[in-house]
């Protein structure tokens, strides 16, 4: 591996000009792509093989119109006064007759349950449905603006007239400046790991068009597929991420290399061969990874695997072409700049702390991350609702008067589809006792009167319970329905629940069932690339445990956060609510990648330390001395990129960016710079040797160019750079 990426260094440094025009070339050819066919971003899914999801389709077949989004208007009078009043009463149903003339909406009340607003006992709050002819990816900017303007004649007589489910108006990605921060904080560290502009500039510019590419990539892959909003955000936080991480990695090789004499283009050449191999292994875990979502079944999971892994392809690619090119644009100006010693810098010394008191460095970092991972014990997967957004947004002002005017369960109804021959005795009898079986249920507060579809096969019955969507008595609630439902089937009868509540019950569940399925694969695949990069068996069982114990610190540390509700105000969390439920395969995915990014980095500068000398321990502090620096900078650029997206005001995005923040400051500084020279310290030689029979089946990757390395100092011994050329 190490030859051909030399000979690519060297290719693209001496093309350096035709290697920038032919990624501008792609960034043009892919942004009219994206502009001729590319669609938009939806935040509906599908979950195949659900009972949830089988209702759905089931309902969109014999009710026309029920597939469609929704709207619910909220009314509410001023405190102390109700809707009844003269002042208020004239209000309500205006409103909802100009809501049904808004575009795209099913003409007259045609699968609406509610033909009329319903009132709150006290009379202060009511609210009606509004159903769309098209689901909410489609509903165009038109409807959205002339929805929220049906409101304004009743707002303005002094009524609250709030929205959830259909958001009036335009609505944003949730990203806030998230790339934007993580940016310019990269750079501010950039420059102070290189002390010149020239230096920090170049990973920025790497990452910026490796992100510009992957999303181009997923917008036009939009206008073919349905690509859920939550992918480009992922995609963007991803890209700068490894993008910027991956340049300076090569970079910095580079400049060693120039520090150590060579010319830029040896320099250049040699730097892709080391930390390009590394660079490869490393975005390849990530990818194989991201794949691995699609194990689980679920479409917008396995798109938005897809799409981040395209951009991860596209760093790797950028990394190992336009990186060198920009290298030869450069120059011998890449020779000045900060070039701390490594046998001075502050990683070698704390190198020499965790050799000297191995045993309790290792134990520590044991002992801290299992503790922190202790709330991760009762973790609740679950996907936002309304009762999650910011207090200052529509949706949220609808949950809470909901909840205050009827009951939390009225936020989340389900729906319960019945299907069969129900013109039979049994059937019919099932139907007009309805409600009287519903009352014998627990936690239900209301149940609609059967609806039948037009050939009279379907009827749909709502049942609104007492407790919230996220609240475990709906789960219960749910379950007891699904088991009372089965008796029925040997009359012909199929009972099925569905609904938004029961279709995230139904998707956190299969994910949690995933997560013992892909878990395994990811560390059994971190075991066997690990032992074809290192050809050891200590290594891998190392850093497989250690990434199991970032990831459940990670876990730990985000139900601490979401779920129980601390430091809330301090992060902008709007309430406490149940992990999303596709964040920990998420998780386990991206942090997989990265753990092993900086495993590689770290390693494989202290394995090149001892082929060469064969002192075990010396070996480890060398090779931390050599690597400490940049990865310390580089997992301090990746926490930033990730914590700047924990400023979005969307609850998946700020969760998504404090898991992997937190996940790579576990990582980076606990498990990677501490665990690991800890433990390679006390097993000493054993790290590093590889049992006869095992050897002799795996193959040398070289994939640090060890070998290489070797041949081209026997060919060409380096040369000390001029005097005034020196690095400062």
């Amino acid at each position: 591996m190490a030859s051909v990426l030399y000979r690519l260094g060297g290719w693209t440094f001496d093309h350096r000009k035709l290697v920038v025009a032919i990624w501008v070339a792609v960034l043009v050819a892919l942004g009219a792509l994206a502009g001729a066919g590319g669609g938009h971003v939806s935040d509906s899914f599908t979950v195949p093989g659900t009972e949830s999801q089988r209702a759905l389709d089931l309902l969109k077949k014999e009710f026309p119109g029920t597939g469609g989004a929704t709207a619910r208007i909220v009314f509410a009078a001023p405190p102390g006064h109700t809707l009844n009043q003269p002042r208020y009463r004239g209000l309500v149903q205006p409103t909802l007759n100009l809501a049904r003339r808004v575009p795209q909406t099913v003409p007259g009340v045609a699968g609406q349950l509610r033909e009329s607003a319903q009132f709150s006992k006290d009379g202060r709050i009511a609210f009606a449905d509004l159903s769309f002819s098209v689901p909410l990816d489609k509903l165009t900017s038109q409807t959205k603006s002339a929805l929220g303007k049906v409101a304004d004649p009743a707002r303005k007589a002094g009524l609250e007239v709030e929205f959830s489910g259909v958001q009036p108006g335009p609505s944003g990605s949730g990203e806030g400046a998230g790339d934007v921060i993580g940016i310019v904080v990269a750079f501010i560290v950039l420059m102070i790991v290189f002390g010149r502009a020239l230096p920090a500039l170049l990973p920025l510019i790497t990452a910026i068009v490796g992100v510009t590419a992957g999303l181009l990539v997923i917008t036009a892959a939009s206008g073919v597929i349905d690509v859920s909003s939550t992918t480009p955000t992922l995609a963007v936080m991803l890209g700068l991420a490894v993008g910027i991480d991956y340049a300076l990695f090569i970079l910095t090789r580079h400049r060693q290399h120039l520090a150590d004499g060579l010319e830029p283009r040896e320099a250049a050449a040699r730097a892709v061969a080391t930390a390009g191999g590394s660079v490869t292994f490393a975005g390849s875990t990530v990818i194989i990874a991201l794949l691995g979502l699609s194990v689980v079944g679920i479409p917008f999971l396995t798109v938005m695997g897809v799409g981040s892994a395209i951009t991860i392809l596209i760093a790797v690619l950028i990394a190992l072409t336009l990186a060198p090119a920009l290298l030869g644009l450069s120059g011998a100006r890449l020779r000045r700049g900060k070039n701390i010693d490594p046998h001075k810098a502050m990683g070698r010394r704390w190198a020499r702390f965790v050799v000297r008191h191995r045993v309790w460095a290792g134990l520590s970092v044991i002992v801290v991350t299992l503790a922190v991972g202790i709330p991760a014990l009762h973790i609740r997967l679950g996907l936002p609702d309304d009762g999650t957004k910011p207090t200052n947004t529509t949706q949220r002002k609808a949950y809470d008067l909901l909840t205050q005017g009827f009951g939390p369960g009225y936020n989340g109804p389900l729906e319960v589809v019945l299907s069969g021959d129900l013109k039979n005795g049994t059937a019919q009898q099932f139907l007009s006792q309805v409600d009287a079986t519903a009352k014998r249920l627990p936690s239900v507060a209301q149940i609609s009167p059967p609806v039948v579809s037009p050939n009279g096969q379907v009827a749909i019955v709502e049942v609104t319970p007492t407790s919230s969507p996220q609240d475990p008595a709906t789960k219960n609630l749910v379950k007891l329905i699904r088991q009372q439902a089965a008796q029925f089937s040997k009359f012909g009868l199929s009972i099925l629940v569905t609904g938004t509540t029961a279709i995230n019950i139904d998707t956190a569940d299969k994910l949690a069932a995933a997560l013992p399925l892909f878990l395994p694969l990811v560390v059994g695949l971190s075991l066997v690339l690990l032992l074809l990069v290192f050809r050891s068996v200590l290594v891998p069982v190392k850093a497989a445990v250690g990434f199991l114990l970032t990831i459940i610190a990670a876990f730990g540390f985000v139900v601490w956060i979401f779920q129980d509700g601390n430091l809330n105000s301090v992060l902008g969390v709007p309430a406490k609510a149940p992990i999303t439920s596709f964040l920990p395969i998420i998780m386990i995915a991206i942090l997989f990648g990265l753990a092993m990014d900086y495993e590689v980095f770290l390693v494989s500068r202290m394995r090149e330390s001892y082929l060469r000398t064969k002192d075990a321990t010396g070996s480890v502090i060398d090779g931390f001395s050599a690597s400490g620096r940049v990865v310390t900078a580089a997992a301090i650029i990746m926490f930033s990129v990730f914590a700047s997206f924990g400023t979005s005001e969307d609850l998946v995005i700020k969760s998504f960016g404090v898991a992997l923040a937190f996940g790579v400051l576990v990582d980076a500084f606990l498990v990677r710079m501490t665990l690991v020279p800890a433990v390679l310290a006390l097993v000493g030689r054993r790290a590093w040797r590889l049992p006869g029979w095992l050897d002799r089946h795996v193959p040398d990757l070289d994939v640090e160019g060890e070998q290489l390395m070797e041949q081209l100092e026997r060919e060409q011994p380096a040369e000390r750079p001029p005097a005034e050329e020196a690095v400062t």
